[in-house]
């Protein structure tokens, strides 16, 4: 293997050790500006992107203990990586897949666990950690909410009462 193509491996390599998943697509008749396009669109959802050679990609998974094999790899491939929100890259991976037409996703790799695109499209169908935190806050607030209503509407009330009572003795 030539220096280069060792340098390319040892790259993938990398990416794939330090992201905490991929996703795997194939793409056809993608020029230039629509890849860059959609690598801008995933580096703002926390991700990355890069087109890898299939064979590249086969050995690095390989030497990582993940099997992928070339037939499984179709056409000119992109790798995706999660970076900390897995997520929301898939999440726009399928909505890049939605406006081109030209992507097809072969698969990915999330928690230590090798992905079919049906898996990856589940994944891609969570909410994101923003929504989910707005969620979560909704549960907490709306019984809070619910009791200040209550106590508002006891105190308004005894109020009330008290001013109809006043009116009555007059």
């Amino acid at each position: 293997m030539s220096a280069e193509k060792q340098a390319l491996l040892e790259e993938v390599k990398e990416k794939i050790d330090l992201e905490d998943g991929f996703i795997l697509a194939s793409y056809d008749k993608l020029d230039a500006n629509a890849i860059a396009g959609m690598r801008s669109e995933l580096v703002k959802a926390g991700g990355d992107m890069f087109v890898v050679k299939k064979r590249i990609f086969a050995k690095a998974a390989t030497d990582k203990n993940i099997t992928y094999s070339l037939d499984e790899l179709e056409g000119h491939v992109l790798l995706a990586m999660g970076k900390g929100n897995f997520p929301a890259v898939a999440k726009e991976l399928f909505k890049a897949k939605k406006e081109t037409k030209a992507l097809k996703i072969l698969g990915g790799f999330f928690e230590e666990k090798k992905c079919a695109p049906s898996e990856v499209e589940q994944i891609s169908n969570l909410p994101s950690l923003d929504e989910m935190r707005a969620q979560i806050i909704g549960l907490l607030e709306a019984p809070m909410g619910q009791t200040l209503a209550t106590i508002e509407a006891l105190l308004s009330s005894v109020m009330h009462c008290m001013e109809n009572k006043n009116l009555k003795e007059k």
